[in-house]
């Protein structure tokens, strides 16, 4: 089988340079003549797609372990991809932006008087994302807390909250809560006003039953890099800091905090109507702490293979593939492209699909809801988002495997192309990343019931070569049992995906007539409008 020579290929990756690495995964030429399902799917391997898998893993081997936006591994991830692309003879742009990079190394958070408490990271307390980087030990001095009920909170949301006086040296006890009112905000007038760090907890508003997520630890994100160490806690844990007289703490932050530079990869048919485009995208970069070989390797390398194998394929509507940077840091790439885009730009765009994870080992088979059938979480997708999902579920009736609905939560960079707006009709493959499996899952899918989609979800063991021990290696000895699996990678889901995935893209290549008008397409074609600001959330 196809996973047994591969496993062979990757014993030698270790000793294997860059260059050996892009030499092994040289693609075949793709045929002129791949122009029906029939024929793409027969050409689009999942030896093919295992080809760039190998590179990414290759790649990030020699590249510290990670693939992340703004560091080399991604680079050159951006390096392979372009390359082949252009030589298959797409027209390739590299388009340069600037986003919010944060990479952690450790933290600690303890108190250190009147009652000596170390806290645990993830427990009891968590970094912020975006946490500048220092080590301070000092008293704490609570700002502007509610604590009493309704606990109507607006906790530093104002620079007036802060007595230099008081703060300057200190570290700040804030709570959650405000209209407009980020933890970035926060932490900012803190800083401002002398503060050397923030703890920032929870609001407690409403009931723990009723309002879990303003009880729980506090997971917060400071949405830009901040000059001050920051950690999130619980709203039990900060009422007991508040009300312990003479506290002081210890935090410690070891981070990269900064603005940097990366970028998408897109490339472009020579042929086809530019009036309607339909475009594929998934995101190239990992978590800074990992290869990423599922997450997004999996979609990147199948989306790869299929637009190499349509490289010489003449269809009436021009293609459109792109590979997202620094989706990582909440949709950062697909939010610049859509909003770089004019009006008329966009409505050119008669489709998005999306591929994002599409081999989890402990998999289903998601599909995007276009049409909010399944009737939870968020609403459907623009108009024509339904056809897109037609398409799918078709393809995996016809090969008698069930699916299950994927909500648009916003957490990919579909995002962007479905916002108000924007209504570009999306759709697109996910096989699930920290929810756990349940036993209608298993009953369809098999795999091992309790357990995340995705086991190494922004792991270091999302990889090739992934380190098992204890639960983890019993869990991937059962999955190894039941599927053919190759690291993090379960290549009966890469396989089946790919192949629904090419049917997409040359489906509406072909034909886009399934999908309603847009109502605003002649208006946008002769207007202009601000550009598009992004969800938060990524996979």
């Amino acid at each position: 089988m196809v996973f047994r020579t591969v496993r062979k290929t990757l014993a030698v990756i270790g000793a294997a340079s860059l260059v050996g690495a892009l030499a092994l995964t040289n693609p075949a030429q793709a045929a002129s003549n791949n122009n029906s399902v029939r024929k793409l799917t027969k050409a689009v391997t999942l030896g093919g797609v295992l080809r760039h898998e190998i590179a990414f893993q290759a790649i990030g081997s020699l590249s510290g372990g990670n693939r992340g936006s703004g560091l080399v591994g991604y680079d050159r991830s951006a390096d392979y991809v372009a390359t082949l692309l252009r030589l298959a003879g797409y027209e390739v742009t590299r388009q340069p932006f600037s986003f919010n990079f944060f990479e952690e190394f450790g933290s600690a958070f303890e108190q250190v008087s009147p009652n000596p408490t170390v806290y645990e990271e993830g427990v009891t307390y968590s970094l912020a994302d975006y946490s500048g980087s220092a080590d301070v030990t000092a008293a704490v001095v609570p700002v502007d807390l509610a604590l009493d009920p309704p606990r109507t909170s607006t906790s530093g949301c104002e620079a007036g909250d802060f007595d230099p006086a008081v703060v300057t040296g200190k570290i700040v006890l804030l709570q959650r809560g405000g209209t407009n009112c980020s933890f970035g905000l926060k932490v900012a007038n803190a800083q401002a006003a002398g503060a050397v760090a923030a703890i920032l907890m929870n609001q407690g508003n409403g009931t723990p039953e009723a309002n879990p997520d303003r009880y729980n630890l506090l997971l917060p994100t400071l949405g830009a890099p901040a000059a001050i160490p920051a950690v999130g806690v619980s709203y039990a844990t900060g009422e007991a800091l508040a009300n312990t007289p003479g506290l002081t703490v210890r935090i410690m932050a070891d981070t990269t905090s900064e603005v940097r530079q990366t970028e998408n990869v897109i490339a472009e048919s020579r042929g086809g109507d530019a009036t309607d485009v339909v475009m594929a995208g998934a995101h190239l970069d990992s978590e800074p702490d990992t290869v990423g070989i599922n997450d997004n390797g999996s979609g990147s390398a199948a989306l790869l293979e299929v637009a190499l194998q349509m490289a010489r394929t003449k269809t009436p509507n021009k293609t459109r593939f792109a590979w997202w940077g620094a989706e990582e840091s909440n949709l950062v790439g697909s939010t610049y492209y859509v909003g770089q885009l004019t009006p008329a730009q966009r409505s050119d765009i008669a489709l998005y699909l999306n591929f994002d994870m599409i081999a989890s080992p402990n998999y289903i088979l998601g599909v995007y809801d276009g049409d909010d059938s399944a009737g939870q979480g968020s609403p459907a997708g623009p108009p024509g988002s339904a056809e897109i999902e037609a398409v799918f579920q078709d393809f995996f009736a016809d090969r008698g495997l069930p699916t299950r609905a994927a909500d648009f939560t916003g957490r990919s960079d579909y995002g962007p192309f479905i916002a108000a707006g924007v209504g570009i009709p999306a759709g697109g493959l996910f096989t699930g990343a920290e929810v756990l499996k349940t036993a209608e899952d298993v009953a369809d899918y098999g795999g091992v019931e309790g357990e995340q989609y995705d086991p190494c979800y922004h792991d270091p063991c999302d990889s090739l070569f992934p380190v098992r021990n204890g639960a983890d290696a019993a869990l991937y000895a059962e999955l190894d049992r039941q599927y053919d699996m190759l690291g993090n990678l379960n290549l009966e889901a890469l396989d089946v995906n790919s192949d629904a995935m090419a049917t997409a893209i040359l489906t509406f290549a072909l034909d886009t007539s399934a999908l309603p008008e847009r109502p605003t397409t002649a208006a946008a074609r002769s207007s202009a409008g601000p550009a598009y600001v992004g969800k938060e959330g990524s996979i």
